[in-house]
């Protein structure tokens, strides 16, 4: 039988919306909380069974709660939202970022943190935001990072990962300082590389000499591994902005290892040294 029967979803844009139409497809009964015009969009796409835009109101009767916002939004939203709510309901979210907004979960709950709150954060995503992008199946084969307090999970913890889980999302454990270092290479760093890669050939297209190079030429020049480098720089800051904040020290030990790197190929284009580097680049993908 299944213990959860409904899920209340504050934030109902690419994530949460994404996982409304998941969950929906799944038997739960989803109640979404947002903006009227996000709310609107997402009630006739059929995301949601019923919109409420008062968040404590929107949580009545549910058995978990998903923080689905931006992670500045998350933080908030658990001093604001978490005392209000039932201690069986569970309250989960799909930040970014996991060490500050654990320890905001922390200091909201105090010893009962590890049983009513739950840190989590899908692997998926798309370079546009907004309800208008959701899609079903945007987390199946991607990874859902949970980072539990507790070793194991309560009850309707335990239920709402088994969900999870059922949508097709490849459940991962980790603390939230591993999260947030692994997050760090693998996720903050490439949208840094690609946002300065991006800014880097708009500042070359904006030269007025006579070798300047238009972005038409680049884009018709290009092909796909500039399309591809440059995909993801136009997420939006407002997504970003909290996620560096809540997560900077480890973006910057990433960046200063990737500037070595980069220094050092720039020193020895002229050297068989370039052989090996390229060459280490490669067992990444084979090893």
């Amino acid at each position: 039988m299944n213990v959860i029967k409904q899920i209340t979803i504050v934030g109902t844009g690419l994530i949460g919306g994404s996982l409304a139409l998941a969950l929906r497809h799944r038997g739960v009964r989803v109640i979404g909380c947002d903006k009227p015009k996000v709310l609107s969009a997402a009630r006739q796409m059929g995301a949601i069974d019923d919109a409420i835009e008062n968040p404590a109101r929107a949580c009545v009767g549910s058995d978990v709660v998903v923080l689905a916002t931006t992670v500045g939004g998350i933080i908030n939203s658990i001093e604001n939202l978490g005392p209000t709510l039932p201690r069986n309901v569970l309250l989960t979210d799909v930040g970014s970022t996991k060490i500050e907004i654990l320890k905001r979960a922390q200091q909201v709950f105090g010893a009962a943190s590890a049983s009513r709150f739950l840190g989590g954060h899908p692997m998926a995503g798309k370079e546009h935001s907004g309800i208008e992008n959701a899609d079903a199946s945007l987390f199946h084969g991607a990874a859902w990072i949970f980072t539990p307090v507790m070793a194991e999970p309560t009850d309707i913890a335990h239920a709402y990962i088994g969900l999870i889980a059922s949508l097709g999302a490849h459940v991962i454990h980790l603390s939230p300082q591993q999260h947030d270092r692994l997050v760090a290479w693998t996720s903050h760093l490439p949208q840094m590389l690609s946002t300065a890669f991006a800014a880097v050939l708009q500042d070359e297209a904006e030269k007025e000499d006579s070798l300047s190079i238009s972005r038409d030429q680049m884009r018709q020049v290009g092909g796909r591994a500039m399309r591809e480098m440059t995909r993801i720089a136009s997420s939006p800051y407002s997504v970003w902005r909290d996620i560096v904040l809540t997560n900077a020290a480890a973006i910057e030990e990433a960046l200063l290892k990737l500037e070595q790197r980069l220094t050092h190929i720039r020193e020895n284009l002229r050297t068989p040294e370039l052989r090996t580097e390229f060459e280490r680049a490669a067992r990444f993908k084979t090893d």
